[in-house]
């Protein structure tokens, strides 16, 4: 269940929504981009390719934020389990869906899969100190940088991120470096201990803009088969 809006930290959820927006930026410009509305290597120029793993990086840092917000006091079992149900189904789903939409680039472990892995880390560095959950967030991260491993290879370890060879996949977000991100938000909400913030109730204004973020997951499942179809119903009525 979706905690009532005056139970909720508003800041965050509008963060969300603002981290929506520029993924809806990223995959209508992608689509246009596949459908031959603008040119075809588009999506590989720089901007592109740091602006996506920019969105990727906010939505799991954003998710060890809220990892905290929940859980930060003690661990609500029924409530994480049932979240991260939500979240590993509909990585499944997504999985799923690839094997049609994305010929030859399956997504075995994409932004989901990492949200949802980075959770289980999560419920250990909880119970570290925030400066140690952030020293261990930076070593994941310039691991990206260091040795890779033959022994990683195998498709079952896809989600290390320490494999010699990248794997041909469309969104692919492997634990190295991407658990960093999650770890370094569970570690800046501990510091600044924003479980215990709070703040007047959010105006109507408010709330509407941050409708978007308390309903990010739907909204992540449902927006490229919408475009998608929009797109392919365009081609359909004025290019024949």
């Amino acid at each position: 269940m979706t905690a009532p809006v005056q139970d909720r930290l508003i800041a965050l959820d509008l963060a969300r929504t603002l981290a929506i927006v520029c993924m809806l930026i990223f995959h209508f410009t992608f689509d246009l981009a596949m459908f031959g509305f603008i040119a075809p290597d588009t999506m590989v120029q720089p901007f592109w390719y740091y602006f996506a793993r920019m969105i990727a990086g906010t939505f799991l840092f954003l998710s060890g934020v809220s990892l905290w917000l929940a859980h930060g006091q003690g661990v609500r079992w029924p409530a994480f389990w049932t979240r991260f149900a939500k979240v590993a189904g509909a990585a499944v789903l997504v999985t799923i869906a690839s094997i049609w939409f994305v010929p030859g680039g399956t997504i075995l472990f994409g932004i989901l899969h990492a949200i949802a892995a980075a959770s289980l880390l999560g419920l250990i560095a909880l119970r570290l100190p925030w400066p140690v959950t952030l020293a261990v967030a930076v070593a994941i991260f310039a691991a990206a940088w260091g040795p890779r491993f033959p022994a990683f290879d195998p498709l079952w370890l896809v989600w290390t991120g320490l494999a010699e060879s990248r794997p041909m996949m469309g969104d692919y977000v492997p634990l190295v470096p991407w658990a960093a991100p999650a770890l370094a938000g569970v570690a800046v909400a501990k510091a600044l201990r924003i479980d215990l913030w709070r703040g007047s109730a959010p105006t109507a204004t408010l709330r509407a803009l941050s409708f978007p973020g308390r309903h990010s997951l739907v909204i992540y499942l449902i927006h490229q088969p919408i475009l998608i179809g929009l797109f392919n119903a365009y081609g359909w009525a004025f290019r024949g």
